[in-house]
């Protein structure tokens, strides 16, 4: 079979970028053929006044992204069709190439900008639904929700609207995948066909292996971000009446902060490792007791807790959206109330004093993996 995948890459390269990645190597690996057509975020850097007045009436409808693949498919007539990110280089006027040419088109949905001009459904460190239900998603445009800029987030407002109108989701899409049962039950709410949505989570290949011994320390590994949940984490380790060692493994805009916290609270055991290679993050997994993630937004799903259960590490995770749904409480992970770091503070506590109870959720982790995001 010969695959189309399309993707619009990110600046700061993350999960979903990772997993496009993986995604590629397993068909080539698997004997099919992979055409790919790829933008990169990095075009933004020099575009100057024009360009980004231009860049605006592409983000809602991309007539060189249109053209050229339109050319690509024609050339190379690929069996079908599989988008990633389209936002903004892309557009979904990629999806009217691929179908006057015949070509089925399957969009993997890492994220909610469908739902949400943001894309994270969250608003203040909170979770935000206020633009469901709209055609037009006005109280993102008047929130300022994306990169705080009115004008920015009109422009996505924009492209969604126009979409929806033109009935581009439902007439040129065939089918979509989404990562987690939790997400598919909200683009259903929006609108989106139950019977056209399959549910795929993310994988990890090649296996790491399980760990070996109880763990040293506390581990977060993810994107230096608001909806991450960073400085409720840091709230939490002050709040523990013993020392727990942890270690942040990531880069992004929350990173200045998040040391300087680390250094204004004297949270000694506390280190910033910063941005690693993935192969790196395995072996820090591989010797930790546990991963934190404390997110306050519908995670799509975190690459990185697919990873810690390859790596047989137990999760202590948000109860919110997929996490609550990937993490099974008291199995292989604890799960706390998001945003909370008094209820996170006491699920560390505890997950660091029951060591036979860990090691038992290490155990179900690694099955876990093994039943369910080997690739």
């Amino acid at each position: 079979m010969k695959v189309l995948v399309v993707h619009n890459a990110y600046q700061q390269r993350g999960g979903e970028d990772a997993m496009v990645a993986a995604e590629i190597r397993q068909l080539t690996s698997h004997g099919d053929s992979v055409v790919r057509y790829d933008r990169h975020n990095d075009e933004l850097r020099t575009i100057g006044t024009v360009g980004a007045m231009s860049r605006a009436i592409e983000t809602v409808w991309a007539a060189s992204s249109y053209r050229a693949i339109r050319q690509l498919v024609a050339r190379e007539k690929p069996d079908i069709a599989h988008f990633h990110n389209t936002f903004p280089l892309v557009s979904p006027s990629a999806y009217y190439a691929c179908a006057e040419l015949g070509v089925p088109v399957i969009q993997t949905l890492h994220n909610y900008r469908l739902l949400c001009p943001a894309a994270t459904l969250m608003r203040k460190g909170r979770v935000c639904e206020s633009c469901l239900g709209h055609t037009l998603p006005w109280p993102g445009i008047f929130r300022a929700c994306y990169h705080n800029s009115v004008s920015q987030t009109a422009i996505i407002a924009s492209m969604l609207a126009v979409h929806k109108l033109m009935q581009t989701w439902r007439t040129k899409v065939d089918a979509y995948i989404t990562l987690s049962e939790f997400a598919r039950r909200k683009f259903v709410r929006f609108g989106l066909p139950l019977d056209r949505i399959a549910v795929k989570p993310n994988f990890v290949h090649p296996d790491p292996g399980p760990k070996a011994g109880r763990g040293a320390y506390a581990l977060f590994v993810g994107r230096l971000s608001e909806e991450k949940g960073l400085r409720v984490l840091l709230e939490a380790w002050m709040r523990l009446p013993q020392q727990v060692p942890m270690y942040i493994i990531g880069d992004g805009p929350l990173r200045e902060e998040i040391e300087s916290s680390i250094k204004r609270f004297g949270l000694t055991n506390v280190a910033m490792l910063g941005g690693i290679h993935s192969s790196e993050v395995l072996r820090w997994m591989q010797g930790a007791r546990f991963l934190v993630c404390p997110s306050l937004w519908f995670e799509g799903f975190p690459l990185t807790v697919a990873e810690a259960f390859a790596c047989g590490l137990p999760v202590i995770c948000s109860r919110l959206g997929s996490l609550e749904e990937i993490v099974d409480d008291g199995r292989t992970g604890v799960h706390f109330n998001a945003g909370d770091a008094d209820d996170l503070a006491l699920a560390v506590e505890w997950a660091w004093r029951n060591e036979r109870q860990i090691e038992e959720m290490s155990r179900q982790a690694r099955t876990e993996y093994e039943r369910k995001y080997t690739a």
